[in-house]
């Protein structure tokens, strides 16, 4: 079975702080960060819940109001137990659809080896590094998407 991929509600918050825990350890969001995320809703913020009967995965995202400027995904996550079973492609495919006809940027650990060949299996391109960006001189990746004209 398929997870559901759906617009968050307040009701997923739990949830959704307890896998950002899970997912990202000491880089995880703050209970009131991810406040703030739920309070932009209906603002310039997605977040969309990848459910089994609970959130298995999410992917949240900055959209701008001018369309010319570009959307930042700013975090995707998948729990340990269903990564590689489709669910983080699943989450992107329904996140770049929001963003049809806009760039979309990202940034990603050099290191994160499995992000990575996700990203660029979607079109995402290399465009820029910071170089030692994260804890123990690790790069940052900046790649960019944008659709493809038909």
């Amino acid at each position: 079975m398929r997870p559901a991929i759906r617009a968050a509600t307040p009701d997923d918050m739990p949830a959704l702080v307890a896998l950002d825990k899970v997912c990202f350890g000491l880089m995880t969001w703050s209970t009131v960060a991810w406040m703030t995320e739920f309070e932009r809703l209906s603002e310039d913020r997605v977040i969309l819940v990848a459910d089994e009967g609970g959130a298995v995965g999410y992917v949240v995202l900055l959209v701008p109001s001018v369309v010319e400027d570009p959307v930042d995904l700013l975090r995707i996550a998948v729990g340990p137990a269903e990564r590689r079973t489709g669910i983080g492609g699943q989450l992107m495919t329904a996140a770049l659809q929001r963003c049809s006809g806009r760039t979309v940027l990202l940034e990603v650990a050099a290191g994160n080896e499995s992000a990575g060949a996700l990203y660029r299996g979607y079109g995402f391109e290399e465009i820029s590094r910071r170089r030692g960006y994260y804890a123990g001189g690790e790069d940052a990746v900046i790649m960019q998407w944008r659709e493809k004209a038909s």
